[in-house]
């Protein structure tokens, strides 16, 4: 389409008048579309009441196709072809509504699909087989119907199921999102503390910033925190019982000579201790004074 053609667009098709444009003897002149898909053209409210009030519909002087009323629109054809494709997707669709598994291969499905998207297309687009495609889909309907409301329903469930886990995901984050909130609303007043206490031990008030405050420090204010966390979740757990024997709980006696032998060799005396030390000296001068 060239210049020309796409400025007639927007005119009135006989007698040139542009959108909003105003003379002396009229105000500003409103354009109505053709909203058919073989024309499209603009007419003025003066050009279409002298047009229609002679007879039902007359030519376009541009490209011969019928001006109805009932065709009219303020509209561009652009918006009423959107809304018209819209439409009948919407309505084909439900009633075309086979899935992937209802194929045995990809490619039957593929083609299923592909005859979908051509009948909206000659549908929408007016062309020749468009009300015998009608008539189709409405037979179509009819026969399938149990099949077609069970697929329907199932969607349905699908989507349901769709939005349930969107809405479970969602809150997940907006928990996780509170809960850093609040992690870092504690980890402030953690440091505010620490720094107020080191101030009053600076100036005398206070002999020594609180234990807890220095791990904290120490570690990282956030560590501390998970781990206080997980501290408190531990004191909530139960450790198990031990059975204990049905003849009761005995002990091992050992004979004393055993035990002043053991204690001899030095047995219950942890190595590296003082006792330990002790008595590695005892021997050391046990054995100078020996030789």
């Amino acid at each position: 389409m060239d210049g020309d053609e796409e400025e007639d667009l927007f005119r009135c098709a006989i007698c040139g008048t542009a959108e909003g444009d105003a003379s002396n003897l009229s105000s500003q002149a409103s354009l109505q579309t053709n909203a058919t898909v073989r024309c499209g053209h603009q007419f003025c409210n003066s050009c279409l009441d002298r047009e229609l009030v002679r007879r039902r519909e007359f030519p376009c002087p541009i490209c011969k196709t019928a001006v109805k009323r009932v065709n009219l629109t303020s509209r561009s054809l652009d918006h009423v072809q959107c809304e018209k494709d819209t439409s009948w997707r919407r309505r084909i669709i439900s009633v075309y509504n086979k899935t992937e598994t209802d194929f045995p291969f990809l490619n039957e499905y593929n083609n299923y699909l592909e005859e979908v998207e051509d009948m909206i297309y000659a549908i929408v687009n007016e062309e020749p087989a468009a009300e015998e495609i009608k008539a189709k889909v409405k037979e179509y309907e009819q026969e399938n119907k149990a099949q077609i409301v069970i697929r329907q329903s199932q969607r349905a469930d699908e989507e349901r199921s769709i939005q349930d886990r969107i809405a479970a995901e969602q809150r997940l984050t907006e928990q996780s999102r509170t809960a850093a909130v609040e992690e870092e609303k504690h980890i402030a007043i953690a440091k505010k503390k620490f720094k107020t206490e080191t101030t009053e031990v600076l100036l005398g008030e206070r002999e020594e910033v609180s234990a807890e405050l220095k791990q904290a420090q120490m570690q990282g204010y956030r560590n501390e925190l998970r781990r206080q966390q997980r501290g408190k979740a531990a004191t909530n757990f139960v450790s198990p019982r031990v059975r204990e024997p049905a003849d009761g709980m005995k002990q091992d006696r050992i004979d004393r000579q055993v035990y002043e032998k053991r204690q001899a060799a030095g047995g219950g005396i942890p190595v590296g201790s003082i006792a330990s030390q002790e008595r590695q000296w005892n021997e050391t001068v046990q054995s100078l004074f020996a030789m």
